[in-house]
C-alpha cells in the first residue's frame, strides 16, 4: 500500500498542479485584461479600484467558508467548482455592452469580478492544501513542494498579465475573454476526466465553527499575510500601472497600444521573476537544515527589511529626481524579490503550524486574511493614488509593511 500510495499522490500533486497554472493564467490575464481597457474608457483610479473590490471581498468570504466546504465535500470537488465559476465568470464578462451607462457597466463588472473572486480562491485552496496532504516529509520537503506550487503560479500568473496585454492589443476585449473561457473550458474537462485519486473525500461530520483557529501562531500569521499583502496591492493594483500608463502612453491609438504591451511586460517580469524567487526560497533560507522556530526568525527579518523599500521610493516619488521611471522599475523588483521570500516563508509557515485533519479549514482561514490584505491594499491603492499620486501609494504601503514585521514578530517560536 505505501509503494502504491506515492505514484498516486505525485500524480494528483501534478493534476491539481496543472489546473491552478490553468486557473491562474486566465486570473491574470482578465486582470490586466480589465485594468486597461476599463482605463482607456475613461475610468479614474478610484474607478477602477471598485472594478475589483467585490473580487477581493469575495475572496474574504469565500476563504472563510472554503476550508469548511472541502473539509465537508472533498478538494477535488472544490477545485472543480473554482474551474467552472472562473468559466461561468468569463462567459458573463463577454456580454458587456459598451452601449450601457458608466454606472451599470461599473456594477455589473463588480459583480462578474465577485464571480470570479470566488472561483480563484476556490481554487488556492484547494491548491494549497493539496500539498500538505500529498507532500513526502522530512529534509524540508513540505517548503520545497509549496515553493514549488506557489512560485510557479505566480510565474504562470505572471506570464497572464503579458497575455492579457498582448490579447487586448491585438484582438480587443470580448474576443479575448471568449478565447479565455474556451480555453479553460478544455482544461476543465481534462482535469475531470484524468484526476487520479490521492486526495480525500469530505465528511459530513465536519462543523462550520471548526474554521476558526485557537491557534495563536495561525491567527498572528493570518494578520502578519494580511498586512503583507496589503503593502504590495496598494500599489500594484492601480497605482504604478496607471503611472506608467501616463509616462508612456502619448494619446494615440499606436501609443495605447504600446503602453499597454509595455505595462504588461513590467507586470508580467515582476510577477515572474516573483514566483521564481518563491521557488529558489527554501534554498536561499536554507530551509533543509532550519527549524520552524528559525524559519519564524528570518520571517520577521526579511519583514522588516521589505518596509524599507517602499519607504525609500516614496522619498524619491516626493522628490521627482531624473529618471524616476527607471529608479521605480529597479526598486519595485527589488522590493518583489524580498516580497516572494516573505511570501513563501508564509506559505510554508501556515502549513507547518496546522494538522492534517485542520488543514483545509486553517488555509481557508489563512487565505481570508490574505484575501482581506488585498480587498484593504486595492481600496487604498485607488484612494490613495487619487489624494496624493504615487509617493502616497508607496508611502501606504511602507506603512502595510510595517504592520506585516509588528505581527510577525509576536509569532511563537
Amino acid at each position: 500500500m505505501t509503494v502504491d500510495r506515492k505514484p498516486q499522490g505525485l500524480a494528483a500533486y501534478g493534476a491539481v498542479t496543472a489546473a491552478y497554472w490553468a486557473f491562474m493564467l486566465t486570473d491574470g490575464a482578465l486582470r490586466m485584461l480589465v485594468l486597461l481597457h476599463f482605463h482607456t474608457l475613461g475610468f479614474s483610479a478610484v474607478q477602477l479600484a471598485y472594478l475589483f473590490v467585490l473580487y477581493e471581498l469575495m475572496g474574504v468570504v469565500t476563504n472563510l467558508s472554503a476550508g469548511w466546504l472541502a473539509a465537508r465535500f472533498g478538494l477535488t470537488s472544490t477545485l472543480y467548482a473554482g474551474l467552472s465559476l472562473q468559466i461561468v465568470a468569463l462567459v458573463a464578462l463577454a456580454q458587456l455592452d459598451p452601449r450601457w451607462s458608466l454606472s451599470a457597466s461599473v456594477i455589473f463588472v463588480m459583480c462578474v469580478q465577485g464571480l470570479s473572486g470566488v472561483a480563484k480562491d476556490l481554487a488556492k485552496m484547494s491548491a494549497k492544501s493539496a500539498v500538505k496532504l500529498l507532500a513526502p516529509t522530512g529534509n524540508g520537503a513540505l517548503f520545497r513542494w509549496v515553493a514549488i506550487l506557489t512560485g510557479s503560479k505566480n510565474a504562470v500568473k505572471g506570464i497572464g498579465f503579458l497575455l492579457g496585454a498582448a490579447l487586448l492589443a491585438l484582438w480587443g476585449f470580448v474576443a479575448s475573454v471568449w478565447i479565455m473561457a474556451g480555453a479553460l473550458a478544455l482544461v476543465l474537462i481534462g482535469v475531470t476526466l484524468f484526476m487520479p485519486s490521492g486526495l480525500p473525500q469530505g465528511k459530513n461530520s465536519v462543523k462550520f465553527s471548526q474554521v476558526f483557529s485557537t491557534d495563536a501562531n495561525i491567527n498572528r500569521l493570518s494578520l502578519a499575510r494580511m498586512f503583507l499583502f496589503g503593502a504590495r496591492d496598494v500599489w500594484f493594483v492601480v497605482g504604478i500601472p496607471i503611472y506608467f500608463y501616463a509616462v508612456l502612453s502619448d494619446g494615440s491609438e499606436t501609443g495605447n497600444r504600446a503602453a499597454f504591451f509595455m505595462i504588461g511586460s513590467f507586470m508580467a517580469v515582476w510577477i515572474i521573476l516573483y514566483g521564481i524567487v518563491q521557488g529558489i526560497a527554501p534554498r536561499l533560507l536554507n530551509a533543509s537544515t532550519s527549524t520552524p522556530a528559525q524559519i519564524v526568525h528570518k520571517a520577521v527579518l526579511w519583514v522588516a527589511l521589505l518596509t524599507l523599500i517602499p519607504l525609500a521610493l516614496a522619498g524619491a516619488a516626493w522628490v521627482n529626481p531624473p529618471g524616476l521611471t527607471g529608479i521605480l522599475i529597479a526598486g519595485l523588483l527589488l522590493f518583489g524579490f524580498v516580497f516572494a521570500v516573505n511570501s513563501s516563508v508564509h506559505s510554508y509557515l501556515i502549513l507547518a503550524f496546522t494538522t492534517g485533519e485542520r488543514v483545509t479549514m486553517d488555509v481557508g482561514f489563512y487565505y481570508m486574511s490574505n484575501a482581506a490584505g488585498r480587498l484593504i491594499g486595492t481600496l487604498l491603492s485607488g484612494l490613495s493614488y487619487q489624494l496624493g499620486g504615487l509617493p502616497l501609494c508607496l508611502l501606504t504601503a511602507a506603512a502595510m509593511a510595517a504592520g506585516s514585521t509588528w505581527a510577525a514578530n509576536r509569532l511563537r517560536r
